[in-house]
């Protein structure tokens, strides 16, 4: 059944998200820039960013409080608190860092027609750190935000609209991902399906599509979501949306029948009245390029010498632990089919592979959080992907990236559907999607989505920002087990 929240619950907690948060973003926004203020007039003499600097303190804490406020205004005009922005996306940011380098540019401006004694030290210092510590501040409200949602909190009503496949497709994607705070409250479908219920995925169906108005104002939505099917032309999508013109709070969101597909491969294209979609080609061959071979060799050389010493410690714990070799190698499935041996740190007893749990038949990804043959040293080195640290090798080897799909073991690629086999086209990676993503926690499914989703999206940023975020997945040891 669909996820159900009493009516005054979810109406408070999408006022909340309507009203409330703008103001929590401005409010974390504004002490990052008293904070930049503050730390460029501490440090703008003890750093000497310039040989001559004269004693302008006083024109400077009295500009720092214009400069505050003028940024904010900036940043309230280029729209970096709408609320449809928190949570998700890089729009956010990308708001954040224009308003910014626009509020420079004017100030710069105009101190220079006014001529005004602005302290030069200041006016580098302020917005070198002004910026980051906005990102900071946004990055640090966004993860308030999301946790907030996944506990049911800061959610928007939400009425979907389409044909019943099309819906369920929908629901299914924002009930995996609810820290976008969407709470599906029931759907509209054609006239064709009059009479049904609910559709096969539990949503209450409240209504036919000519009557999103209504369906509106009773049960008091915050969004209409357009799936496909929802209406039979452009002219009636266009009148559905003049109904809801004077709901002001009401957004209206379009699903296109294009999923999982990164915004850098999309661009919209207004051509005579018409947003022409373009959509760019998967990228499953730009991530076999040098670029990326030599950011692996250097990143696996400079980690290997960093973790050395830690490595040959856990090496020297898991032969004193239990008999038997330290490394244990495995096959695993690489680029193009090739299969290549696997390097890990044994955290299982020697025979695992003979006693493996009855529970994995029928599993093309199995694990066991209980799993008993895992020996002591091995519980901590899983439990923070230490384990893992041999494939440094592997990399420099060119068997494997720094990032990219999970190696897949002979058994799992020969269950394989003909999509799936799309995740070797790349070489497997040590780290991933499925790793930043909850890693074992993550149903087969989702592992086999995010892995495509990398394979067809890849990008040198990207790559970055899974580096990144494995740090926190690691130390916060979610789903490893």
């Amino acid at each position: 059944m669909a996820q159900t929240v009493p009516r005054t619950e979810a109406t408070a907690s999408s006022w909340i998200s309507r009203t409330g948060l703008p103001w929590f973003v401005a409010t974390a926004d504004l002490l990052m820039i008293v904070v930049a203020a503050v730390l460029a007039i501490r440090f703008r003499v003890s750093l000497s960013l310039f040989t001559s600097a004269s004693d302008l303190l006083e024109n400077t804490t009295a500009a720092a409080g214009f400069l505050v406020v003028a940024w904010l205004l900036v940043l309230i005009t280029f729209g970096a608190y709408d609320r449809d922005l928190f949570g998700a996306g890089t729009e956010e940011f990308r708001l954040v860092v224009n308003g910014s380098l626009v509020t420079a540019a004017l100030v710069g401006v105009c101190a220079f027609l006014l001529k005004f004694p602005l302290s030069r030290a200041f006016f580098v210092l302020l917005f070198a750190l002004g910026v980051p510590l906005l990102l900071v501040g946004r990055v640090f409200c966004r993860r308030i935000v999301q946790r907030l949602r996944v506990r049911g909190m800061l959610n928007q009503r939400v009425i979907l609209i389409g044909t019943p496949g099309y819906i369920s497709e929908i629901y299914a994607v924002l009930r995996r991902e609810p820290w976008l705070g969407f709470h599906v409250i029931g759907c509209l479908v054609p006239p064709d399906y009059a009479g049904m219920v609910e559709t096969s995925s539990g949503i209450p169906v409240l209504g036919l599509t000519d009557s999103v108005r209504e369906a509106v104002d009773t049960f008091d939505a915050d969004i209409v979501f357009f799936a496909g099917g929802a209406v039979s032309s452009s002219t009636e999508l266009r009148r559905l949306a003049w109904e809801l013109e004077d709901h002001s709070r009401v957004q209206i969101i379009v699903a296109p029948n294009v999923t999982d597909v990164s915004s850098e491969r999309v661009r919209i294209r207004p051509v005579a009245g018409l947003p022409l979609m373009h959509l760019g080609r998967p990228r499953s061959q730009a991530a076999t390029n040098s670029a990326k071979r030599i950011f692996d060799l250097l990143g696996a050389s400079t980690v290997l010498v960093l973790a050395g010493p830690t490595l040959l410690l856990l090496m020297a714990w898991i032969r004193l632990s239990d008999p038997g070799p330290a490394i244990f190698r495995q096959e695993r499935v690489g680029r193009e089919g090739t299969v290549f041996s696997c390097l890990k740190l044994r955290s299982m007893v020697v025979n695992a592979d003979d006693l493996q749990p009855e529970a994995a038949e029928g599993h093309v990804l199995f694990k066991d959080q209980r799993d008993p043959r895992v020996t002591r040293p091995g519980r901590l080195i899983r439990r923070f992907s230490l384990d893992e640290l041999p494939q440094l090798w592997n990399v420099i080897r060119g068997d494997m990236s720094l990032v990219g799909p999970r190696p897949p073991l002979p058994q799992e690629v020969a269950r394989y559907e003909d999509d799936m086999l799309r995740r070797l086209n790349v070489l497997p990676g040590m780290t991933g999607l499925w790793q930043v993503s909850g890693r074992s926690d993550l149903s087969w499914e989702d592992t086999v989505r995010l892995d495509l989703y990398y394979v067809d999206n890849w990008s040198m940023v990207q790559d970055l920002s899974i580096l990144a975020r494995t740090v926190t997945a690691v130390l916060g040891s979610r789903g490893a087990y």
